[in-house]
């Protein structure tokens, strides 16, 4: 409760409030200091450092930006369009890269095109010519922030920047739920769902995959749909059109824009092609170590269970460390350094994007669970949830999706699904239900903190730039908050039942509540 406290209060920053168990437990003698320790780094630590040495990579050689210019080119510049082609591109990026940093650098891009509509605006409304043809540089976010509404030439221009910008940071989300690694939420589930119940051999990236990816592609379409109708309206048909007979001056201008910076970028480069090939490599080999239909990878070694995927993401992360970013055998240096044999990324390069707070917050997160587990709390909160037995599954953990999507407003999402995994695997063991029918999909809402500028990063980073109010985000983000439970839970009553066999109370769990009531 201590640990909760501080960390919905956040008095103290979320990482030192991860620390609590670390002195406490030891103190009182529930764990002795060594064993604390023990869980502050697990399999996901070295995972999570992996994927960060890619996107490392990623980011320092710019092709997160080539993907997102070029998905917008193909897009095109209607508005509905354009809104659509960003967030596919946002999803895309934010599988792979934290939801924060895929915002941080998707924004940008799109305030230079909001920039250049208005600019194109104001000009047609002055019968100024030359004022167009002024090229938007990326603009500072201090200097967006003080923007007020007479700024923008109509107020349909207002309104799809505001569709623009909140369109990114809901992307940001989708996308992070798609994979193990996408969000640290994810990755505390997996974490503590595997130490509970390490007999369950049920969840891994591609089990993940299947069943996240239809539930983003869903959310993708009607949360488009759904701003679309709240910003642009209904007129489906000005807004989509893919005809070039019905592009206006202002959205030619627009995609001149993009196709001039995507003409800064220059050809495609030799560390491009090597981050692109270890990004779909590290993707493959996640995919085929275990896919559960037929014999992975790690069926060719002698021992079994010894290989994960933070197995891959490491070996590969340490790679990019030691491969050269200039090409074999190249008089020409593609490097940014001058030195011929710099390595595609620098220990800077990890550091800086490397989320510390997020690993020491998650092995907080298991000290905790690990508390509860070995002093017998876990085994009383089940017994004092035993008057819920009579609700169907379906209805518990509709109860948790709702109640763990209204804390998450208010708190980070880490911090409220720290707390409430342990009670939910524990209500799940009491009430003899399959514990993924409820974990799942309260790690799935525990994303959904979108109502609220201080709900998640993302939010905020989209907030700063000045389009849009609290009163939209509200409006917008309840929405895209009720589009995701019901998709989530969609999904665990039809697809879920058979990718992870929730009709019935699994062995697996049956061997860890007995132990437990023991």
């Amino acid at each position: 409760m201590v640990t909760a406290v501080y960390w919905v209060s956040e008095a103290v920053p979320l990482g030192a409030a991860a620390l609590v168990p670390a002195f406490l437990y030891p103190l009182f003698g529930v764990l002795k200091s060594s064993e604390v320790a023990a869980e502050y780094c697990k399999d996901t630590t070295l995972l999570l450092m992996g994927v960060i040495c890619l996107a490392a990579s990623i980011e320092k050689w710019n092709l997160h930006k080539r993907i997102a210019l070029r998905m917008v080119m193909i897009a095109g510049a209607k508005p509905g369009m354009l809104v659509l082609g960003f967030m596919c591109c946002t999803v895309f990026l934010s599988m792979w890269l934290s939801n924060t940093s895929t915002t941080a650098m998707v924004m940008p891009i799109a305030e230079a095109v909001l920039q250049q509509l208005i600019c194109t605006g104001l000009a047609d409304s002055h019968n100024d010519s030359e004022t167009a043809e002024v090229a938007i540089e990326i603009p500072n976010v201090k200097r967006v922030r003080a923007r007020r509404d007479s700024q923008y030439p109509t107020k349909r221009d207002h309104m799809i920047c505001k569709c623009l910008s909140l369109s990114i940071t809901y992307a940001a989300t989708i996308g992070g739920l798609i994979t193990i690694t996408g969000t640290s939420t994810n990755l505390i589930f997996a974490e503590q769902f595997n130490t509970r119940y390490p007999d369950a051999k049920v969840i891994n990236f591609g089990t993940w995959f299947i069943f996240s990816f239809p539930i983003a592609i869903i959310m993708l379409i009607l949360t488009w749909l759904w701003l679309h109708f709240l910003f642009l309206g209904c007129n489906f048909r000005e807004t989509c059109s893919l005809s070039k007979k019905r592009k206006t001056r202002r959205e030619m201008l627009s995609e001149k824009r993009i196709h001039e910076e995507y003409a800064k970028l220059g050809p495609i480069s030799y560390p491009e092609v090597v981050t692109g090939v270890f990004f779909i490599l590290m993707t493959l080999l996640w995919f085929t170590r275990e896919p559960g239909f037929v014999p992975g990878w790690t069926s060719l070694f002698e021992k079994k269970g010894y290989r994960t995927d933070a197995t891959v993401s490491v070996l590969l992360g340490f790679l990019l460390f030691l491969i050269p970013a200039r090409r074999p055998f190249s008089s020409s240096s593609s490097s940014k350094d001058d030195d011929p044999l710099a390595p595609m990324i620098t220990w800077k390069d990890f550091q800086r994007l490397m989320p510390w707070e997020i690993v020491i917050l998650v092995g907080g997160g298991y000290a905790l669970a690990a508390g509860c587990k070995v002093s017998g709390l876990s085994v009383w909160i089940g017994r004092q949830l035993e008057p819920m037995s009579g609700l169907p599954p379906w209805a518990v953990t509709l109860l948790a999706c709702l109640l763990v999507s209204a804390v998450t407003e208010f708190a980070s999402n880490p911090a409220t699904l720290t707390v409430f995994l342990p009670i939910l695997s524990a209500l799940s063991e009491t009430l003899l239900i399959n514990p993924l029918h409820t974990l799942i999909p309260a790690t799935m809402c525990v994303s959904f903190g979108v109502m609220l500028p201080v709900g998640n990063p993302p939010n905020a980073i989209v907030f700063s730039y000045g389009h849009v109010k609290i009163s939209d985000m509200v409006k917008a983000g309840f929405g895209v908050n009720l589009i995701g439970v019901a998709v989530v839970m969609l999904a665990i009553t039809t697809w879920g039942v058979p990718l992870f066999n929730l009709t019935e109370f699994p062995t697996w769990a049956v061997a860890r509540n007995v132990s437990g009531s023991l």
